[in-house]
């Protein structure tokens, strides 16, 4: 799989939610959250910054996700990335 552009192919990051005092927070609350956590798996061609396997934060709202090879991977572009770790 090859993306063109500036799109980039990511795998979405389950992660845990914790307040600053330690408090787990629900699915519900945690859906509340604008940004999810996601690994880099492919970039296209034009984009310059972002690299395979960089964990990257993400608008939730942007892009869409499909099934490749039967796995669900999200479909974003470049200017969705909002934070790369």
């Amino acid at each position: 799989m090859k993306p063109i552009a500036k799109y980039i192919i990511i795998k979405t990051v389950e992660e845990e939610m914790k307040t600053s005092s330690g408090l787990l927070l629900s699915a519900e609350d945690a859906s509340q959250m604008r940004y999810k956590r996601g690994i880099v798996i492919k970039q296209g061609t034009d984009v310059t910054v972002i690299k395979d396997n960089d964990e990257i934060y993400y608008d939730k709202r942007a892009g869409f996700t499909m099934l490749i090879e039967n796995e669900p991977y999200t479909i974003i572009t470049e200017s969705d990335v909002i934070v790369v770790l």
